[in-house]
Parts: structure tokens; sequence; C-alpha cells
């Protein structure tokens, strides 16, 4: 797989580069410095995956992660930051990115960028636990035009949670099949993909 690494720490692109060229099915075709750099280099290099930083000089990364996901629907962006903010991740979801791990352990992002390349959404547990947790039981939602009934919308106040299924079926006294059952239904209702865009279809809309 071809990728590219923008981060505004020199050191860290260098660092990255070396680490990851290591393995034999990763390429890294550029490294980049800034937001700016961050959309000229995914036009002239069409990397399989760009592995990218947040904040940065000029535009950030989730700026530019947009400007290229505006144009490029198809592109897959994993964000690669020491920042676990509610709000960067809340936008990383929101623009289509796919995924979002904290500078903890290197040699995590190999796996990472693997799993990305195959399809798959790499946001770590920890992270979606970071979604804002103030949810209101007093309050029921508007759930007219969704299709959504009282239970559905408690499987989906869990996943904004960010519990596991097993979690959620101990929770709600359901079996582990039952609560999958019910996923399915739900992510076909609102056309999301997982559970991810789930949790930020809930923080959005209630």
């Amino acid at each position: 797989m071809k990728i590219i690494i923008v981060d505004d720490d020199c050191f860290i692109c260098e660092s990255l580069k070396t680490i990851l060229q290591t393995d034999p099915e990763i390429e890294v075709a550029a490294v980049g410095t800034s937001g700016e750099e961050a959309v000229e280099l995914y036009e002239s290099a069409c990397p399989d995956i760009m592995l990218m930083d947040i904040r940065m000089g000029g535009i950030s990364g989730l700026d530019a992660g947009e400007q290229i996901l505006r144009k490029h629907p198809d592109a897959k962006l994993l964000f690669l930051t020491t920042f676990s903010d509610n709000e960067y991740i809340i936008k990383a979801l929101s623009i289509g990115a796919k995924g979002y791990l904290i500078k903890q352990n290197a040699d995590a992002i190999a796996p990472a960028l693997k799993a990305v390349m195959t399809g798959q959404s790499v946001f770590g547990g920890e992270v979606v636990a970071k979604l804002p947790t103030f949810i209101n039981e007093q309050v029921k939602p508007n759930l007219s035009g969704y299709n959504i009934n009282e239970r559905e919308m408690e499987i989906i106040k869990q996943v904004a949670k960010g519990l596991n299924n097993k979690e959620i079926a101990d929770v709600l006294y359901l079996s582990e099949g039952t609560v999958r059952n019910y996923l399915s239904v739900i992510l076909e209702k609102l056309e999301l993909r997982d559970r991810t865009q789930l949790a930020v279809f809930y923080y959005k809309t209630f």
C-alpha cells in the first residue's frame, strides 16, 4: 500500500517513515508538514491512505481532510495525534475519516493502516468513549422521521456511550445476538455503515 505521512514535526515524519518502511507491504510515497501540503500531496501522489496529524501550521489536518474528502469521497484518511479532544474526534468521524489513533504505541500504526486498507475503521474504544456522555435520560428525543422505536433508541444511546455488544446486552438484559440483530436493523434504517457513524448520528441529532 502507498501512504503519505503529514505531521508538522519533521522528526516525527521521518521516524514514522523509517518505522513503517520496515514493513514490506508499506511504501511511504511522500511526507508533508502542513494541511496545505496534505491537500497538494494527495492530488499529486494519489495514496492508498493518508496518515495525518491534526494540529499543524496553516489549515488543520481536519480541515485538510475535509477538503480532500469533498473532492475524493473514497479517500482513506487515518488521523494520528496526541489530541483526544471531543470536538476533534467528532469532526474526524463526521467528515468520514477511516481512523483516529492517539500517539502512544508506534507498533499499532502498521496494523491500523492494514485494517483501513481492507475497509475497516480503526477508531479505538478509548476514542469512541471520548464522545460526549451528557445524555439527558429525562428527555425523550423526537424520533419522527427516523422510524426508530424506543428499544432501538436505547441501543443507540448505549452505542453512543461507547459500550460494546456484550456491555449493551448486560445493561438492557438482552442476549448479544439480539443486540447484534437490533444494530443491523438500526444501521439499515438510518443508512449508516457502522457503530461509529451511529454514535455520531446520535450526538448530531439529539
